[in-house]
């Protein structure tokens, strides 16, 4: 297992809403990557497997979101 800690940390959109990722957890290539996430609308913290995370729209590196992947909630 490896702990990782984002510096900076890393703003990412998740099943539970906009969210502040602090800490990337590794148990190895039979599991998801964890990311430890503060949501930013009710400060919980939770941690939330690879597939339920997206990046943020970002203009400037061309990621505009036109094509959204939706995330079950």
């Amino acid at each position: 297992m490896t702990i990782l800690q984002l510096n900076p940390p890393l703003p990412l959109e998740t099943s539970k809403g906009s969210a502040i990722a602090h800490f990337l957890i590794d148990y190895g290539i039979e599991d998801n990557l964890m990311w430890v996430c503060f949501i930013n609308e009710t400060g919980e913290c939770w941690v939330i497997q690879n597939p339920d995370i997206r990046a943020c729209k970002n203009i400037t590196l061309g990621r505009t979101l036109d094509k959204i992947v939706t995330i079950d909630k």
